[in-house]
């Protein structure tokens, strides 16, 4: 398979080895994986030197999810580069599901669907009903952050990620939006399903006092880089909202399941 797979790592080691144990169990060998380990001090670098099968970028401190992500394509050749978060559970077939409706929609970024926080259920068999049932479902237009395969050629035109994203928060919504600006096809797809522990590194970050400006500095640089007035946010925010509506309504009322789903104070929602 032409696919390399990049994950970012800054600390959170419990989620790292239940992620690339997943990734062991459905992605074929020739796969190639390439982990880049954002200055951890947990284990991370321990346990990662004892993985087979797997490239180890180490940068000295946590250079941020952007960086940590053009690392990645950097050392890859691949046509399709897949991002995937240290804290995800793959279904098994979740990588076919993503290159089949690639290769139907002839879509240049690819998310698939997810089930967010608590795993409190067994993902093989809750993804072998949840495909059969939501396989012709897709929002066009849109990806997520959380895993998404990129076609190469998609960076040669709009260019890496933009590192002025400190930390992490936005780099991902920039890559989106410039990729739907040069025309290129974006969808999320009911034909692969992944669980998302939900935001376990930003959430530890956030609990740092001296970072905890990176997330208003970069909404403010994201606002200022497309000339968002507050007329154009608001009105970005009513489609957005109108558009996601829609979507979970009838998803839900058609196939019961929608493409995001999160367990929320003790039930699962839809989104």
């Amino acid at each position: 398979m032409d696919i390399s797979i990049v994950i970012p790592a800054f600390n959170q080691l419990h989620f790292t080895k239940i992620c690339l144990e997943s990734l062991r169990k459905t992605v074929p060998v020739n796969v190639r994986t390439v982990v880049i380990d954002n200055g951890s001090s947990d284990g991370t670098a321990e346990y990662l030197a004892g993985c087979s099968n797997i490239t180890i970028i180490s940068n000295s401190e946590n250079y941020g999810c952007a960086a940590a992500w053009n690392q990645g394509v950097k050392a890859t050749n691949t046509h399709w580069i897949i991002f995937l978060n240290n804290d995800i559970i793959l279904s098994p077939n979740w990588l076919e599901g993503l290159l089949a409706f690639a290769e139907e929609k002839g879509a240049d970024i690819v998310s698939p669907a997810f089930r967010e926080g608590k795993y409190n259920y067994d993902i093989t068999e809750y993804s072998r009903e949840y495909v059969r049932r939501m396989s012709r479902v897709v929002r066009m237009g849109v990806a997520q952050g959380i895993c998404f395969m990129v076609r190469r050629h998609v960076f040669d035109r709009i260019g890496l990620f933009d590192e002025n994203f400190r930390v992490g928060q936005f780099e991902d919504t920039d890559f989106f939006r410039r990729a739907r600006l040069a025309g290129f096809v974006l969808g999320t797809t009911g034909c692969s399903f992944i669980h998302h522990f939900g935001s376990v590194t930003q959430n530890a970050i956030r609990k740092e006092r001296a970072a905890s400006p990176h997330e208003r500095e970069n909404r403010t640089y994201y606002r200022r880089k497309y000339r968002l007035t507050l007329w154009k946010r608001f009105l970005e925010r009513r489609r957005v909202k109108l558009q996601a509506r829609w979507w979970r309504i009838s998803e839900r009322m058609l196939y019961g399941h929608t493409l995001i789903e999160k367990w929320i104070d003790g039930r699962l929602r839809y989104f």
